[in-house]
């Protein structure tokens, strides 16, 4: 028997774009299915626990922004948001509350599943491939990379997004080298840079506040006025 299909629950109270959006969906091989509002949102994640729910910003009740930061208050389980061209301010919310990336209305086809593959690989290999562990170390911090797991000195978890993972591993990959804003933007979403595209600059505020905090204060990301963002700590590679 093959592999079951990618779960993912569309939240839009739109009828037309709902349906829309499962057509595209389910043509690609995704088991999709769609919901109103947020009270039958939360019915369909308790019953079937999808692996990836597009959330409309713009809901009846409860609206996007609330349910985004119940859904990561709750669970690790990837959001991408579904926002109007001009809600620029909604869309940094959004990534400051904890979803993994956003789509733009009006959006094409082959841009809406590229961000769901894209969000969808953050959380690990392919099944049935073990590649080598690299396991990297700063401060008080160890960041195993294909387990995708960041824990401190007395081996408790951190818990970041997929996304803010991704923002660290380019860093600890990277350590003591400037990177442009253009580049982790693109390794981190798969997205080419836009001079009015702040996403990049809200995951940097995220991951400071988690891997920070804990370091009496020491800015381990630095921001480069008009060049980028610089890691650091020194990082030392554990031996398998």
């Amino acid at each position: 028997m093959g592999a079951e299909p990618t779960k993912i629950l569309v939240v839009d109270d739109d009828d037309d774009i709902r349906g829309l959006l499962i057509g595209v969906l389910s043509e690609e091989g995704f088991a999709a299915r769609g919901v109103p509002d947020a009270g039958r949102m939360d019915a369909a994640i308790a019953l079937e626990r999808p692996d990836l729910v597009i959330l409309d910003l713009m809901l009846p009740g409860e609206d996007g922004l609330s349910i985004c930061r119940r859904l990561r208050a709750a669970s690790s389980i990837p959001v991408i948001m579904l926002t109007a061209r001009s809600a620029e301010v909604d869309r940094i919310v959004g990534l400051e509350l904890g979803a993994d990336d956003y789509v733009t209305k009006p959006f094409s086809k082959r841009e809406l599943v590229a961000r769901i593959r894209s969000v969808l690989r953050r959380g690990g290999p392919p099944a049935g491939r073990n590649p080598p562990q690299e396991v990297l170390q700063f401060n008080q911090y160890t960041v195993h990379v294909n387990a995708r797991r960041l824990s401190d000195s007395s081996g408790h978890d951190i818990a970041l997004t997929s996304a803010e993972f991704d923002l660290l591993v380019c860093f600890v990959q990277a350590p003591q080298r400037v990177l442009s804003r253009d580049l982790l933007l693109e390794k981190v979403h798969q997205r080419r840079g836009d001079p009015f595209d702040r996403s990049i600059d809200t995951l940097v505020s995220r991951l400071r506040k988690k891997i920070e905090a804990a370091s009496d204060n020491e800015r381990l990301i630095a921001t480069i006025r008009s060049h980028g963002y610089l890691f650091t700590p020194t990082v030392q590679v554990v031996p398998g």
